[in-house]
């Protein structure tokens, strides 16, 4: 494959401190050339490609979330161009975090794989190669998902290059299967505990097999391998922990998770109100101040769920409690320390649709005097949001063991693949390849878990599965992606939400803005003048 080449502004290796599984050493006063030829330099210089997915994915949720069916602002605002469209542009707020985090990501791999030829061969620089592999893979598979095609670089670089041009998304999506493939010959098959296995590179290769699919240049089989590979990563294992469970803040390495990023106390304490993530920070009201430190957590009051992801939901479907914070205590973090909830004191109570008659209000009031009551719908995003929990709260990644900080410093991992969503990604492959039996099948599993009805195979397309993957996934991080991959971004976002129309997305040259445009910064870097713009944004 022909080598391509970018500078990145301020292509630095800052190999930041790393969580407990994976500890770098300190390099002391010797070289990092020496260092990285040694067993533990190495060690070091996989374990900063790690911690380079804290870049990713660590800080604000928009290119993820924003500008979907399912989250929309309330009282704070979002970046107009990643959540509206209309302003959407090169120079717009926030377009750039996954274009320069996943190329840093990349060139800490190109790194590692660079030194592996180098460095002191031992019996387990296999394992780290393919977990390297991966972790380059999962960069280019964001980068071409949001900005179509892009610079592929493979080689380590020591010096800016200054002149790159422009790989097909065709190219790319090789590249990534390329790379996968070879990692999941080298990495263990195993159980997560922090690091890439089998598993989790099928999972993966999988997602790519499937979105490519969808692309005019896919392969006729890209559904079929994708169902094939799910179904190896789901490995023959159900759903057995509760969904409530699943998300306890002290059940975060359980046996569904394929992968995560990880965090610690240990990893943020040279500055705990600062370090950590801000997942926790979105996906809800804001609560308070400093005066409620320790008793309720920092939101920003942005990206919360908007009446369509609400509705999705039924009674019987035990991920609603297990999401959203129905009721909230009068201190809110009692729901986790106090064991016995029947003698606490409600201070806001979201009603669901199912409990919204005035007498079931009224009767809900009299038991509980001191609660505010929001009566459905009125709890979902909506013009004039400027009320402290005026909208329900998400808590299914709630930190009650972060320092209170508008920096939002959460130590909870990110999960980016489990096996709940691998079943959704076997049942969207088995239906695009005509098999919606069995695509009805693995919806099931998760459907069962949640403890609603099963659903028929004469029910099953990509409206419903895309809901139940609203009702799954909700606030982890696919939703844009998942519009994006099944073409219903214009759409569903136009539908439920609130503050975007179809004619938002009509962008230059007749294009809709679909593709994220590449940032101004990197163009203006790029001696290379005749590297394109996509086509919405020229």
């Amino acid at each position: 494959m022909k080598i391509k080449y970018i500078y990145i502004l301020s292509l630095l290796f800052i190999l930041g401190s790393c969580n407990d599984f994976l500890e770098e050493e300190n390099l002391s006063d010797t070289t990092a050339e020496t260092f990285y030829l040694t067993p533990e330099g190495y060690n070091s210089l996989v374990n900063a490609n790690y911690n380079a997915l804290r870049g990713i994915y660590g800080g604000d949720a928009f290119m993820f979330c924003s500008g979907t069916d399912l989250y929309a602002e309330g009282r704070s605002p979002e970046p107009d161009g990643l959540a509206q469209y209309t302003q959407l542009g090169p120079s717009s707020n926030g377009v750039d975090l996954i274009y320069n985090s996943a190329y840093k990501a990349i060139q800490l791999a190109n790194t590692a794989l660079y030194y592996s030829d180098l460095t002191e061969q031992t019996s387990e620089l296999g394992r780290l190669r393919g977990e390297v592999k991966y972790l380059r893979a999962n960069a280019y598979f964001l980068l071409v998902q949001t900005y179509g095609g892009v610079a592929l670089i493979t080689e380590y670089l020591d010096s800016p290059v200054l002149e790159f041009s422009r790989n097909s998304a065709e190219e790319v999506y090789s590249f990534i299967i390329s790379e996968l493939e070879e990692s999941i010959t080298l990495v263990p098959d195993e159980s997560f505990s922090g690091r890439v296995t089998k598993r989790a590179a099928q999972h993966l290769l999988a997602k790519v097999y499937l979105t490519r699919g969808y692309e005019d240049f896919g392969s006729s089989s890209d559904f079929s391998t994708a169902a094939s590979l799910a179904d190896e990563a789901i490995a023959g294992q159900g759903l057995s922990i509760p969904f409530e469970q699943l998300w306890s803040p002290s059940n975060q390495v359980n046996e569904e998770v394929l992968f995560s990023v990880q965090y610690s106390a240990g990893s943020v304490s040279t500055d705990p109100t600062v370090l950590g993530n801000k997942q926790a920070a979105f996906f809800g009201p804001y609560q308070g101040g400093s005066e409620v430190a320790g008793d309720a957590p920092f939101r920003t009051y942005n990206l919360c769920p908007t009446k369509f992801a609400i509705d999705l939901f039924d009674m019987d479907d035990e991920r609603y409690r297990a999401t959203f914070m129905v009721e909230v205590y009068d201190r809110y973090y009692d729901y986790y320390d106090v064991a016995d909830h029947s003698s606490l004191g409600v201070f806001h109570y979201y009603a669901p649709e199912w409990a919204s008659s005035q007498a079931e209000l009224d009767a809900y009031q009299a038991a509980n005097p001191g609660a505010t009551i929001h009566p459905y719908p009125l709890y979902v995003p909506s013009e004039g949001f400027n009320l402290d929990y005026q909208t329900i709260p998400t808590k299914k990644f709630d930190d009650p063991s972060a320092p209170f900080s508008d920096e939002q410093p959460s130590t909870r991992d990110i999960v980016l693949s489990r096996v709940g969503e691998t079943y959704l990604i076997a049942a969207e492959a088995y239906l695009q390849s005509g098999n919606a039996g069995t695509a009805a099948d693995r919806i099931n599993e998760v459907r069962s878990r949640a403890g609603v009805d099963a659903v028929s195979m004469g029910d099953v397309d990509i409206d419903f599965i895309l809901d139940e993957r609203g009702r799954e996934l909700f606030g982890e991080y696919h939703r844009w992606f998942d519009l994006k991959r099944t073409g219903t971004l214009v759409e569903r976002a136009s539908a439920h939400h609130y503050l975007i129309e179809e004619s938002n997305f009509d962008g230059a040259n007749g294009e809709l803005k679909i593709l994220r445009p590449i940032p101004q910064q990197a163009l203006d870097l790029n001696r290379n003048k005749d590297f394109p713009q996509n086509p919405a944004y020229q």
